[in-house]
C-alpha cells in the first residue's frame, strides 16, 4: 500500500450559495435521471425560499480548517483542497488547481460513510473523470474507504440523540434514524441500507435507546421517476402514521448525514417537523455531528490508517467489518432503469 501521499481532498455533493447558482446545481444533479419538471421546480421554490443557501458548503469550509488543524497538531502538513460534484467549488477545477501545485499523490475522503452506487461509485468515478481531463500529468487519487460504523461517526450521533431527546417534554419518545432514500434495485446490489440499520443500532444503543421497538429507520429525499419503487417508508408518511397509532413524542436522526445539507435542513426540519404539528406529536431533530471534535479526529485517523497503519489500526464497531480500500469493479453498480 503506497503512503507517500502528499495532500487530503475532501469530497462532497456541494449545495448553491446564491439565487443564481440554484439552476445550474439542479441541472447538475439531475441530468440522465429523468426527474419530471414539476418536482424541479418544486424544488427550486424550495431553495428560493431560503435565498438559494444550502448548508453543506459553508460546513465543509469548517471541515478544512479542522481538519488540517488535527493533522498539524500530529505532525503532518498535508495540504486541505475540497471539491464538489455539483456546485462550486466543483471536483475537475480542484482537481486542476492540485495538479498546478504539483500534487502528484492523494487521499479523498467522501463526506458520507456509506456504500453504494450514489454514496461511493460515482464519488470514485467523478474522480477519475476530473482526473481524465487532465491527462497523465493527474494526481494518482486513493479514495478512504467507507466507514459507516466509525467511533467518530457513532458517539457524536448518539450524543446528539440524546440532546434531541431531552428536549423533548416526554421521555417516550420514538426514535426515527433517516437516510437518503434509493431505488430498491440499486439498494439490492450493495450494503447500503444495511449499513444504515448497523449504524442507527449503534447509535440507539449508546444512546439509551435499548428496546428495538422505540426505533427504527426511516427514508428521505426521494426524487425520481414516481414508476420507480425506493426504500420505505418515507419519514413524513411514518410520523403521520405514528401520530394515529397515539404516539405522543418523536426525534429524528438524521444518521445518513453527518454533514449538514439542505436536504436536512427542509426534508426534517419544515417538512418533518409539520408533519408532527398536524399529527399532535412533540417533534425534536438530532443536529449533524460535522463540527464535533471526533468526527474530525475520525478524518485525521483514517488517514493515518492509509499513510501510516502502524499507528492507526482500522477501527469499526459494527460487526461487518471494515470495507476494503480499493473497491472491486463489481461494487455498487449503477441503475439498470431511469431512476
Amino acid at each position: 500500500m503506497p503512503t507517500d501521499y502528499e495532500a487530503l481532498l475532501l469530497v462532497a455533493f456541494g449545495g448553491p450559495e446564491s439565487l443564481d447558482q440554484v439552476e445550474p446545481f439542479l441541472e447538475k444533479v439531475t441530468a440522465g435521471h429523468h426527474i419530471p419538471a414539476e418536482r424541479l421546480a418544486e424544488v427550486a421554490d424550495r431553495y428560493a425560499r431560503v435565498g438559494g443557501v444550502s448548508p453543506i458548503n459553508a460546513r465543509l469550509r469548517n471541515l478544512v480548517d479542522s481538519v488540517g488543524a488535527e493533522l498539524l497538531a500530529v505532525g503532518s502538513r498535508f495540504p486541505i483542497y475540497w471539491g464538489n460534484r455539483n456546485a462550486p467549488p466543483l471536483l475537475a477545477e480542484t482537481v486542476a488547481g492540485m495538479c498546478d501545485d504539483g500534487i502528484g499523490r492523494a487521499l479523498a475522503w467522501i463526506a458520507s460513510p456509506y456504500s453504494s452506487n450514489s454514496t461511493c461509485r460515482r464519488y470514485r468515478e467523478d474522480i477519475q473523470a476530473a482526473r481524465a481531463e487532465i491527462g497523465s500529468d493527474a494526481p494518482q487519487i486513493d479514495v478512504i474507504r467507507p466507514h459507516h460504523d466509525h467511533p467518530g461517526l457513532i458517539r457524536p450521533a448518539a450524543d446528539r440523540l440524546v440532546e434531541a431527546l431531552r428536549s423533548l417534554p416526554t421521555d417516550d419518545a420514538l426514535v426515527l434514524f433517516s437516510a437518503h432514500s434509493l431505488p430498491l434495485d440499486l439498494a439490492a446490489t450493495c450494503d447500503y441500507e444495511a449499513q444504515v440499520n448497523e449504524a442507527a443500532g449503534l447509535v440507539a444503543e449508546r444512546a439509551g435507546v435499548t428496546s428495538s421497538r422505540r426505533w427504527e429507520v426511516v427514508w428521505q429525499s426521494r426524487s425520481g421517476h414516481p414508476g420507480v419503487p425506493w426504500l420505505e417508508p418515507d419519514v413524513c408518511e411514518r410520523i403521520q402514521q405514528l401520530g394515529e397509532a397515539g404516539e405522543r413524542s418523536v426525534a429524528v436522526s438524521p444518521i445518513g448525514f453527518p454533514v449538514e445539507n439542505f436536504e436536512v435542513a427542509w426534508d426534517l426540519d419544515i417538512e418533518a417537523a409539520e408533519q408532527a404539528g398536524r399529527a399532535g406529536m412533540n417533534f425534536a431533530r438530532a443536529a449533524c455531528i460535522d463540527n464535533d471534535p471526533r468526527f474530525v479526529a475520525m478524518i485525521k485517523d483514517l488517514v493515518i490508517e492509509r499513510t501510516d497503519p502502524t499507528k492507526s489500526a482500522p477501527a469499526a464497531l459494527g460487526r461487518s467489518g471494515t470495507r476494503p480500500h480499493d473497491c472491486p469493479e463489481s461494487c455498487c453498480p449503477g441503475p439498470t432503469r431511469p431512476a
